[in-house]
């Protein structure tokens, strides 16, 4: 198994290479060779494992460079109950009319980036100590990734996290996360933007290959494969807890479909490549907010990022993306895995602002399963009360926006399993609109919102980000 760039200006390098280097160096993003698959035996006979071995199984197919046992052991420090607040680490909650939310909120930081981020914590950790190499990470945040990123990497050997985020477009839970943090390796960069400028700062940074070696620069964004690798293993767990209870015989190609709040594609595009191993996914949906320019796309074919100025800020900010980084591996998919046609999308896009994929929208739904939909603050306040009233169960602000659109994208007769994005605890003020409740933090994190805070504030300034990462990055 090895891993070549969308753009096809890189040699194959194994999982332990990719894992380190977030863009390829050609500035494309790092995909499979080919998809390793799995036998509908092989997916029935890993139904009585438990979370940390079926991640193994899953994860060992991307990296066969890692030993086993290696692999293994970081699948078990990563999804342990020192971690991980629920026994079976993702639970289902089923809602009625065919609905169950995936539980993806029960490690540290109470959101989903936690189910990929534990494992990169301990994968990176592992290949830097038999490499004797040091990583800077520069990332960048609308919210759930900076905290995940810093609480899995945060005291690790030989690492430094540089994590950007958008001045005031976060909510006072998230800010207190990662401004809390005081361990020396953790540097936070509030940038005077928004979500995008930050994203486009640290690919600036990624695409000059003479800074990045300089620098040791690698990225846990959703650009970095390993986190699509692990966040594909719940889309297999999603799909054996569900079909638990059927009988054996009609288990096998039992489809499912599954909603997936998004704004860098990331997560659902986990659920692509977990749908091309062999899980049996009818229909894949994205849920977008007001910043619904993936919803535009998968409508018409036409991407067109909107400005910093366009993007609106909304009450369910991880969602506050206009220009979705993941989406080039599916471009790159549509274009017939041609390096050469997405590298000419890409050039048009940076040309003109867009790329127009008009003719070939069809085959979204037809042959990749895509669908996509809408929600507002309006349907968000709406759900989350209707939510509470029927089921008792509460909800963040995006997987309402999940729940919203999954009720209009439901077949009879086919499970819709809607993706949790984190606890609504970190999001009091929905919530309180809602149903006028008002909730507390869980007690493991009773008091973060009184902690010190310790962040640097930023222009919008590459210079500026360089001499700070110079100044502060760590070496071997």
């Amino acid at each position: 198994m090895k891993y070549i760039s969308t753009r096809g200006g890189m040699e194959p390098v194994p999982y332990s290479v990719i894992l380190l280097e977030g863009l390829a160096t050609d500035g494309g993003l790092a995909v499979p060779e080919t998809t390793p698959v799995v036998t509908p035996e092989e997916l029935e006979s890993w139904r009585g494992l438990s979370y940390p071995e079926l991640a193994t199984e899953v994860l060992a197919r991307f990296a066969p460079d890692i030993p086993r046992e290696d692999l293994a052991r970081m699948c078990r420090d990563a999804y342990s109950a020192e971690n991980f607040a629920a026994p079976e680490i993702v639970p289902l909650t089923p809602l009625g009319d065919e609905l169950t939310v995936v539980g993806l909120s029960e490690g540290p930081t109470l959101a989903f980036k936690d189910m990929a981020m534990q494992f990169l914590g301990q994968s990176l950790e592992y290949v830097l100590a038999r490499s004797d190499r040091a990583l800077n990470i520069v990332g960048a945040t609308s919210g759930d990734t900076g905290s995940a990123a810093e609480y899995a990497l945060r005291g690790k050997d030989g690492i430094a996290v540089f994590m950007l985020s958008p001045q005031g477009r976060m909510s006072d839970f998230q800010r207190a996360q990662m401004y809390s943090l005081t361990d020396e390796n953790i540097h936070n960069i509030a940038i005077d933007g928004v979500f995008d400028d930050c994203q486009n700062l640290m690919k600036a940074l990624s695409e000059d290959l003479e800074f990045k070696r300089a620098h040791d620069l690698g990225a846990v964004n959703s650009v970095n494969l390993g986190r699509v690798s692990a966040q594909s293993v719940y889309y297999f767990w999603a799909w054996l807890r569900q079909t638990d209870a059927l009988p054996a015989a009609e288990r096998a190609g039992y489809e499912v479909s599954f909603t997936v709040p998004s704004g860098n594609f990331g997560n659902i595009l986990s659920g692509y490549t977990a749908k091309t191993m062999g899980v049996p996914i009818r229909r894949l949906v994205l849920a977008a907010n007001e910043n619904n320019v993936l919803d535009d796309f998968f409508r018409s074919g036409v991407y067109a990022p909107r400005s910093a100025a366009e993007t609106h800020a909304t009450s369910s900010p991880s969602m506050d993306i206009s220009k979705a980084s993941n989406l080039e591996r599916f471009v790159y998919e549509v274009l017939g895995r041609d390096p050469e046609r997405l590298a000419a999308a890409w050039r048009e896009l940076a040309e003109t602002g867009r790329i127009d994929l008009a003719a070939e929208q069809p085959r979204f739904e037809a042959e990749f399963g895509f669908q996509s939909g809408t929600s507002t603050h309006a349907d968000r306040v709406e759900t989350i009360r209707d939510v509470s009233a029927r089921y008792g169960v509460l909800l963040d602000p995006h997987t309402a926006d999940g729940i919203k659109v999954a009720r209009e994208h439901r077949e009879p007769g086919v499970p819709m399993l809607v993706l949790e994005t984190a606890k609504p605890a970190k999001f009091p003020e929905i919530v309180l609109e809602a149903t006028g409740a008002r909730i507390g933090v869980p007690e493991r994190l009773a008091g973060l919102l009184e902690r010190p805070q310790r962040v640097t504030e930023m222009a919008d300034d590459e210079a500026a980000l360089r001499a700070y990462i110079s100044e502060h990055a760590t070496t071997r």
